[in-house]
């Protein structure tokens, strides 16, 4: 659990934090430092439940566009064999308005329901865990020679310097949730 600048051990976590949204955090979601940036230029608030798993069917991969802040290429989900982990961040509806914000929900990402197998380190299966997912070729995974590139494969110094194309989707089977949706 992130709060107040630092990790601190789940038995501290507040009560009901298994009820909230599970969200898959990938690539820059799954630093600690992204959850002190979120705060400070987002205001996210509140204990942010982060969870150790492992998922199936699916990978991290370098996004066919750059960010444009600072020119580096972001990470994105696609299908693809095998297992990675990454992390399962519970939210609350205030924590996923600002996960909204910063992944530019409905351009540059959907919000979505996986149909994926996630497993918290512990084995524990987490049904309905969401993650954001490309909304358009800028955010569809890159392929370079016609593969995607996995995220634990390239170092994102080295994923800017890629030249590929974007794939023409994400790949995943999921199903996108509108904003107004209630994610209950």
């Amino acid at each position: 659990m992130h709060v107040d600048g630092a990790g601190h051990s789940l038995d501290t976590a507040p009560p009901g934090w298994r009820e909230r949204l599970p969200v898959l955090a990938y690539g820059s979601n799954a630093c600690p430092s992204k959850i002190t940036w979120l705060r400070g230029a987002l205001g996210l608030a509140g204990p942010v439940v982060a969870v150790r798993a492992r998922c199936t069917g699916l990978a991290a991969v370098w996004a066919s566009g750059l960010r444009k802040v600072d020119d580096q290429r972001p990470a994105t989900l696609t299908a693809l064999p095998g297992a990675e982990d990454h992390f399962v961040w519970f939210v609350t509806p205030e924590q996923r308005a600002v996960l909204d914000v910063c992944e530019g929900r409905g351009t540059r990402y959907h919000l979505a329901r996986l149909d994926a197998a996630v497993h918290l380190e512990d084995g524990t299966a987490v049904p309905g865990v969401h993650a954001y997912v490309g909304a358009s070729p800028i955010r569809y995974p890159l392929l370079v020679d016609g593969q995607a590139v996995r995220v634990a494969d390239v170092a994102q110094a080295e994923a800017a310097l890629l030249l590929g194309t974007p794939a023409s989707t994400h790949g995943l089977r999921c199903t996108v949730v509108e904003p107004e949706q209630i994610f209950r």
